[in-house]
């Protein structure tokens, strides 16, 4: 029988959770399927595999379908950091338009990054609140979008904001009584949230615009035209590297 390999154990404290979670690397099986997901850039097979590779990693008790999708990028950089290596090579393409008399074309350079990976920490607003006052009768708790709903935000599609806001909320108060939306109908919390009013949708918004988040902003400039940018990193097709 050929021996085991050890491999190391790390922790990780996460917003959503009280106690670190524990994982271990990669392993040879996980970075192929990672690799073969680069490959494909399709954002299903990208949540399928950040499910997977996590859920074989993760050594703590705990849901991956449960955690928020903030957590998850967290963790999956962490994973990625520890297995692969803490520094990852970006490349990004100038995006400048230069104009030559009549010409007029993007620099299209190549420029690349050395991104220190364990750097990036989850940006947290202090001014950030899941409850949402209504009315001076009416209140409702928001729960973070989890990682099946990664790709939905889509603040220029009325109906995928809609739909959002239905997946998260969490209950519903009054001066009396607690209303889990667990224990309603879609059709139920579809009405409510068509009663709503739009001032109240906006304060929603801001609950997702200010929700923690998992970015990075890279200073950039051009070493062939000179054009200066700030590219922000954010979301996990960003980090999926």
């Amino acid at each position: 029988m050929l021996p085991k390999v050890d491999v190391p154990i790390y922790e990780l404290k996460l917003i959503s959770q009280k106690e670190p979670v524990r994982f271990r690397p990669f392993l040879v099986k996980e970075q192929k399927l990672l690799m073969m997901t680069q490959e494909s850039n399709e954002k299903n097979a990208i949540l399928n595999t950040v499910k997977q590779i996590i859920t074989n990693c993760i050594l703590s008790e705990i849901d991956v379908e449960d955690i928020p999708l903030f957590d998850i990028e967290y963790l999956f950089l962490n994973l990625r950091a520890r297995s692969i290596g803490e520094v990852s090579t970006l490349n990004y393409k100038c995006a400048n338009e230069i104009e030559e008399g009549e010409d007029k074309h993007k620099c299209s350079n190549i420029i690349k990054f050395d991104l220190d990976i364990l750097k990036i920490q989850p940006k947290v607003d202090e001014n950030h609140s899941n409850r949402i006052t209504i009315n001076d009768q009416l209140g409702m708790v928001m729960k973070y979008p989890k990682l099946n709903m990664f790709g939905e935000f889509d603040y220029t599609d009325e109906t995928k904001i809609l739909d959002l806001i239905i997946s998260c909320i969490d209950s519903i108060y009054d001066q009396e009584t607690i209303y889990y939306t667990e224990d309603s109908t879609r059709k139920e919390i579809e009405d409510f949230v068509d009663s709503l009013p739009t001032t109240v949708v906006d304060k929603i918004k801001v609950f997702f615009d200010t929700m923690p988040k998992v970015s990075h902003d890279l200073e950039f400039q051009c070493n062939k035209c000179g054009y200066k940018e700030t590219i922000v990193l954010e979301g996990l097709d960003s980090f999926f590297v």
